[in-house]
């Protein structure tokens, strides 16, 4: 499911995080990473939003399958994809927030729109 970044890790290293990095998104609602992670939360991300659009157990069991908590999968069927019912894409904003500190990677913060 993931993009072509490899971001420095290995297939299931990889997997593990960006599953991690898309439950806490829509658990909290916004999460600060580098950019790069950022951009591949955020096409993952807006695929389940778009996939919880549609209410019924095939999907919620896609999402399950993906995302590692239980409420926040109630959670995006029953808050967060009624929120964009309306809305055809474009979920998440990443605000660029400049170099971090230790090793000048580029930080962004992924939200919820």
């Amino acid at each position: 499911m993931p993009g072509t970044r490899k971001l420095g890790r290995d297939s299931a290293h990889r997997l593990a995080m960006l599953r991690a990095m898309v439950t806490f998104l829509l658990e909290k609602g916004k999460i600060e990473t580098t950019v790069y992670r950022a951009k591949e939360v955020r096409s993952l991300a807006e695929k389940f939003i778009t996939l919880a659009k549609v209410n019924n157990l095939h999907n919620k069991r896609l999402a399950l399958g993906f995302i590692t908590k239980e409420d926040v999968v109630s959670k995006l069927f029953n808050e967060i994809s009624p929120r964009y019912a309306s809305r055809n894409g474009g979920y998440t904003r990443i605000t660029h927030l400049g170099p971090r500190r230790g090793d000048s990677a580029n930080m962004a913060v992924i939200q919820l729109v």
